[in-house]
């Protein structure tokens, strides 16, 4: 049996663990619901042209060629990075106008049909709706610094969780699981509200808050992998310059593919010395199951003799966040999944309102009736 001393601490955890997030909390789960929908979404609100259909097996263009065409319509750009549509056979060839770019608006994207090689669309430069709705879901439009303010969000929901359960246990040892007192008073109908909901939605809420806290921990993370890992990779190569001939990229994919044969590429980065390396594409592999997908192997590849110097997997921490991100917007089960995520975060925002109610009835008549319950007797004791 919990003591009352403790079960208040619990309560003054929950309470003020739930301030802190819910407000931002809130808007996590309005901007969350369109991005469980976001494929569906981006094609309704930003409509593109699809490639040509091919019969299985058909033949890629070349990338080299995709490049040459997108440097003539941007020549006042260089190549950043190329990227490879999962759902449909296009290509993306990224220019910047710099090594570092700060901002998605930084960004000139050009799209081929990947078997052709027919350049699709120019989209426009800057930032899309669901792009917009991205960036306000995990960093407030403010960086890192709202990434790091959203991991603290995350943790306090997670904490919330756990205080929460903990008074829920003694509350419920004198009622049914479950119980809403549809007849009792309109703030204690809100207060059973809360609670039901609260536990019904529980372990869903659990994953979102952990996999939500990974996510907003992604850039510090794969910055800290990069300041650990490529030194010691470009060791070798300290002091050497950039090579007047430079290899085709198509080269360097083709070298990946025939290193790592039970991986395809997911996307190319070019000789770069912010985010990657001055003397090698960096050509990011990934498995063929839903799951290995989702774990990616950096390859890099010499742009001066085409060889590759490295393949490494990601190290754990960053394998356990790649795989958490699509767990966090129910992308693993198709359309049924997302249904199911979406009506679990309607359920978290009642969550959160029915929270801030009772908050601001200051005189709450409900925490004297939690603190009680610790030394309740029990349903079963009841009945006895």
């Amino acid at each position: 049996m919990m003591r009352t001393a403790t079960l208040r601490r619990w309560y003054l955890i929950h309470r003020w663990t739930s301030l802190v997030c819910t407000l931002l909390l809130l808007m996590a789960c309005l901007t969350g619901l369109p991005l469980v929908f976001e494929d569906e979404l981006g094609d309704l609100l930003a409509p593109h042209v699809h490639p040509a259909q091919t019969t299985s097996g058909a033949s890629t263009a070349s990338l080299d060629r995709m490049v040459v065409q997108a440097r003539e319509i941007y020549p006042a750009l260089h190549p950043y990075a190329i990227g490879f549509d999962d759902d449909e056979p296009r290509v993306f060839v990224n220019m910047t106008a710099t090594e570092n770019p700060k901002s998605i608006s930084e960004f000139h994207q050009v799209i081929f049909d990947r078997h052709s090689g027919v350049k699709l669309e120019e989209p426009k430069s800057g930032s899309s709706v669901m792009n917009a709705v991205l960036e306000l879901h995990r960093s407030l439009f403010l960086g890192l610094p709202g990434e790091l303010i959203m991991a603290i969000v995350a943790l306090c929901f997670v904490a919330s969780l756990v205080s929460g359960t903990m008074l829920y246990a003694p509350f419920m040892r004198r009622l049914r699981f479950g119980t809403y007192r549809i007849n009792g008073p309109f703030q204690l109908r809100w207060f059973d509200l809360h609670n039901v909901v609260g536990i019904v939605t529980l372990m869903w809420m659990l994953v979102v808050g952990t996999t939500g806290l990974m996510n907003t921990l992604a850039t510090p993370l794969f910055r800290l992998w990069r300041m650990q890992t490529m030194p010691k990779l470009l060791k070798p190569y300290h002091g050497k310059t950039k090579p007047a001939h430079v290899i085709p990229v198509d080269e360097a994919v083709r070298t990946a593919e025939e290193r790592l044969s039970s991986m395809e590429v997911a996307s190319v980065l070019f000789p770069n010395g912010a985010v990657g390396s001055p003397l090698h594409y960096v050509v990011w592999m990934k498995g063929e199951t839903p799951i290995t997908a989702r774990l990616m192997t950096p390859a890099l590849i010499d742009v001066e003799t085409g060889s590759m110097t490295a393949a490494r997997p990601l190290p754990w921490y960053l394998r356990a966040l790649e795989v958490s991100r699509p767990l966090h917007f129910g992308d693993y089960g198709g359309t049924p999944l997302k249904i199911l995520w979406g009506g679990f975060d309607l359920a978290a925002t009642l969550v959160l309102v029915s929270g801030v109610y009772l908050w601001l009835k200051k005189q709450n008549p409900f925490r004297a009736e939690l603190i009680e319950d610790a030394n309740a007797p029990t349903v079963q004791e009841a009945g006895a």
